[in-house]
């Protein structure tokens, strides 16, 4: 995010920007079926977060609660967090061993720009889990863990 007008501009300091997206997990996204928050309050680096996508009507994902990690290093947001599910899922975009998003299979983390947010992955992991290539493909036992 950079603010200014005309030929300026200010780029936010990393803390204040994840300060912003704190506060905005916490008021909820949208509809309410994603969300997001600081794993440990104590954490002056605000590194660790969990996030909660409920799953898409009309795929196999409907009315399952997945589960996410994320973790921004200190180069966030210049580069995108790690997105890792806990939950386990079957998307064509998450190693089926580790739960890891891939970044090269999953457009924004590989395309990514500054002005992005953690909302904005957990919002385009929910349409991807209802994207035709993954909405019906079988998935793990509800309750199983990466």
């Amino acid at each position: 995010m950079t603010l200014g007008s005309g030929g300026s501009s200010v780029v936010v300091p990393r803390n204040f920007r994840l300060l912003e997206e704190l506060e905005r997990g916490e008021k909820g996204i949208g509809d309410g079926t994603v969300s997001y928050g600081m794993d440990d309050g104590d954490d002056i680096y605000m590194r660790s977060w969990t996030g909660t996508i409920i799953g898409p009507l009309n795929s196999v994902h409907e009315g399952r609660i997945y589960q996410l990690k994320l973790f921004c290093d200190k180069d966030y947001p210049e580069k995108p967090p790690t997105v890792r599910f806990h939950s386990r899922v079957n998307m064509t975009c998450v190693n089926h061993e580790t739960g890891v998003v891939e970044s090269k299979k999953f457009g924004i983390l590989a395309n990514w720009q500054r002005e992005y947010m953690m909302e904005d992955i957990l919002i385009q992991l929910k349409k991807e889990m209802a994207a035709p290539h993954n909405r019906k493909l079988v998935q793990p036992p509800e309750g199983a863990f990466f």
